[in-house]
């Protein structure tokens, strides 16, 4: 069994995980609190860690049950594949946000523009400013060595 993720409609995170679980799929959901504000008001809110996606833990054959809840558009796709998450990482995902240490977790996609630091590799430590985004590669702008890096995924 692999966990894959699911591309829910937009704001339906929760009902689908709910909606899963009834139907006896096994289904994880992070959420963190937010404090939100209104007009009048402040309050405690738990939403999503990531918008729109939900992991779930099935076989490779019954991976077109899950479009019997409502709410669930499709699979999403890493290389042509159905994108596949380890059990380490749903693991460290679960410690990390049960964490007392934790008071604030956001997520952010990388985009043109962005200025980065390195962190491992032959460029470790260097700044980078990103020049192109795409399904395959990253291009980065290394300045302060008057280069440009492309990175491919593997």
């Amino acid at each position: 069994m692999n966990w894959y993720v699911i591309y829910t409609k937009p704001k339906w995170e929760k009902k689908v995980a709910e909606k899963l679980n009834q139907v006896g799929i096994e289904c994880y959901c992070p959420l963190i609190t937010q404090v939100k504000q209104w007009s009048d008001r402040k309050k405690k809110v738990e939403v999503p860690l990531f918008n729109s996606y939900v992991f779930v833990h099935l076989n490779d054959t019954d991976r077109n049950s899950v479009f019997q809840v409502s709410g669930v558009i499709r699979y999403l796709f890493w290389l042509g594949k159905p994108a596949i998450v380890k059990d380490e990482e749903i693991s460290v995902i679960k410690n990390s946000l049960s964490s007392p240490n934790i008071s604030d977790v956001t997520v952010a996609t990388i985009q043109v523009g962005d200025k980065i630091k390195l962190e491992t590799g032959v460029f470790s430590n260097q700044e980078a400013i990103v020049q192109e985004v795409s399904k395959t590669h990253y291009i980065l702008i290394l300045e302060s060595l008057g280069c440009v890096l492309k990175i491919k995924y593997k």
